[in-house]
């Protein structure tokens, strides 16, 4: 289960005084887990920019060989004060983020630990600003996106799963969460057979997936419009990386206060936690190596896609 450390980490959150300390200090009394911030201050607004690493028992940071996943919680901020009061729908990708890294934790405490290391990134702001943007308005961000990636998609992430809230839209009419194509390298891959098999085991329901396009795997800051920043770390890494998001059945804005769902939000950290289990000891894939390779020597490299 992965509700209570939702609540948990949704009602430290939900706070004007919040900051990366608070987050960090989450996780002061496990044995091993390591937990950092850092404040990134831009001309008009700054941000905490969290790390936390839950070590394997075979994993990198240990000399070991077991592959690293990267679980990146995306957002502009958790929330947009003055203009609004309390935690915005914006903030899910943060919230299910932590919760992912203190369920991971726990589990460590208990016994129960992944071959392999695991690496959870987000970034923690009160107080960032909001944007024009249809349907609905979007959250803005307190830093651009390169510096962002410099910060959340870590060179030892061996394959990423980005959460974010995804409600702005008129074509994700699901409440829930739903995953991506696998993308890597300017190529928009198939869905892995493995992540659907594990969603549909953690929610007991078909899968359900959401249409990546060619503009969404550009960088932001070409003038082409994004759906939102949910695959951006496929610009900054060459590890596969698969959108996770948390999403509603009518067009949300992501400035929106009361609109976060903690049931909806567990689910998704059920899936990454299930992932992380499996991607770390090798008993699933993000996508065909083989077959990615053929794509490459037939038709090339895509990845100037992923410049301006």
């Amino acid at each position: 289960m992965s509700l209570k450390q939702t609540m948990t980490v949704f009602e430290l959150l939900d706070s004007a005084y919040v900051n990366g300390k608070a987050v960090v200090e989450l996780f002061k009394d496990f044995a091993g887990v390591k937990a950092s911030y850092q404040t990134v201050k831009e001309t008009k607004a700054s941000t905490d920019c969290i790390t936390i690493l839950i070590p394997g028992s075979d994993g990198k940071s240990k000399g070991g060989n077991a592959p690293t996943l990267g679980i990146v919680g995306r957002l502009g901020g958790i929330g947009a004060r003055p203009s609004r009061i309390g935690l915005v729908s914006d903030a899910d990708g943060a919230v299910a983020a932590i919760s992912s890294a203190l369920k991971l934790a726990q589990m460590q405490e208990n016994g129960d630990v992944l071959p392999g290391d695991v690496l959870v990134t987000t970034q923690i702001c009160p107080n960032a600003p909001t944007q024009p943007h249809e349907p609905v308005d979007f959250m803005g961000a307190p830093i651009d996106m390169a510096t962002t990636n410099k910060y959340e998609v870590l060179p030892e992430m061996e394959a990423i799963l980005s959460i974010d809230t995804t409600k702005g839209n008129h074509f994700l009419n699901h409440k829930g969460y739903a995953i991506s194509c696998t993308i890597k390298d300017g190529w928009i891959l198939r869905l892995s057979e493995d992540l659907i098999r594990i969603m549909e085991m953690t929610s007991g329901k078909p899968a359900v997936t959401f249409p990546v396009s060619m503009q969404d795997i550009t960088p932001y800051g070409n003038d082409i419009y994004h759906i939102n920043s949910i695959v951006q770390p496929c610009t900054a890494t060459t590890a596969p990386v698969v959108g996770v998001a948390i999403c509603t059945e009518t067009p949300v804005p992501g400035c929106s206060t009361g609109a976060s769902h903690e049931v909806d939000i567990a689910l998704a950290v059920k899936f990454a936690v299930e992932v992380a289990k499996e991607y770390t000891r090798k008993t699933m894939t993000f996508y065909d190596e083989t077959e990615f390779a053929k794509l490459q020597k037939q038709y090339g490299s895509m990845k100037h896609l992923l410049t301006k």
